[in-house]
């Protein structure tokens, strides 16, 4: 893969994890559930540790990392606020907002794995596929909550 492709797709992560940042930082603010505020602050951690280790990969390829979100992230922050107005910050809507979000950073992951990982060295390749594991981890949990509240 040509460096340029290599630094775009990188900062698309940084994108996707920027995203994941703001988005469970709304949802903080969003609860007043203790326990949805601990689990955001785990998600936000975990894309705040991997927007790092991109952007040191992109610096690496002598490229910018991004600073941005993605439209669709912009998207889904707007929907999620406007969501957890209408509902009261219902459980169950929050949760399943989160795993919308969830799916669509774990399914870009996938892609690139799919899609792009022969072009990048291997310790790049470690290092994505780590992430993709985290980020799949999140998903299961709001999963597995989800599960809980339906069985309830």
């Amino acid at each position: 893969m040509e460096t340029d492709k290599a630094i775009e797709v990188l900062n698309s992560l940084i994108e996707i994890n920027n995203d994941r940042i703001e988005g469970y930082e709304t949802a903080s603010k969003e609860t007043e559930e203790t326990d949805f505020k601990r689990l955001f602050s785990q998600f936000v951690k975990t894309s705040e540790w991997c927007k790092v280790e991109l952007a040191k990969e992109v610096v690496k390829l002598s490229g910018t990392p991004t600073e941005g979100t993605t439209t669709t992230g912009k998207f889904f922050r707007v929907w999620m606020d406007f969501k957890a107005a209408v509902t009261g910050n219902d459980r169950e809507s929050i949760l399943n907002s989160c795993q919308y979000g969830e799916s669509v950073a774990s399914d870009t992951y996938k892609d690139v794995l799919d899609d792009n990982v022969a072009g990048f060295t291997i310790e790049q390749q470690s290092m994505l596929r780590a992430q993709y594991m985290l980020l799949k981890s999140d998903y299961d949990k709001v999963k597995n909550m989800l599960i809980i509240i339906e069985d309830e």
